[in-house]
């Protein structure tokens, strides 16, 4: 039969020994945890994050300035040229239908 003694030494020796495993691994994360390498790993990773949030931003801003300055720009610009070229094939049509020559048609007269 076991005794009480040693019943209580077994069972003190196993948690002791679970207790320094325990400690052993809470040493070694915390450890790690406060190592200034990690620590300036973190910052750095903070900072990039922080100036890729601020650059998104930023061009963000510039991309609808840039967008608007073209829709109220150049898109009429734009609109007008296209009207032109109608206007000009129209008269073209219209001229080939009434027998005239085209106006780029007209070639200087043979000797």
């Amino acid at each position: 039969m076991a005794t009480p003694g040693q019943g209580g030494k077994r069972s003190s020796l196993s948690r002791s020994s679970s207790n320094d495993s325990e400690g052993i691994l809470s040493r070694i994360s915390s450890g790690v945890s406060q190592s200034p390498i990690v620590y300036r790993g973190k910052r750095a990773a903070s900072d990039a994050a922080y100036v890729t949030k601020r650059l998104l931003k930023s061009t963000g801003k510039a991309a609808w300035i840039a967008g608007t300055t073209f829709l109220i720009l150049v898109v009429p610009l734009i609109i007008e040229m296209d009207r032109e070229q109608q206007l000009n094939e129209l008269e073209m049509q219209q001229a080939s239908l009434l027998g005239t020559p085209p106006l780029g048609a007209t070639a200087a007269p043979l000797k």
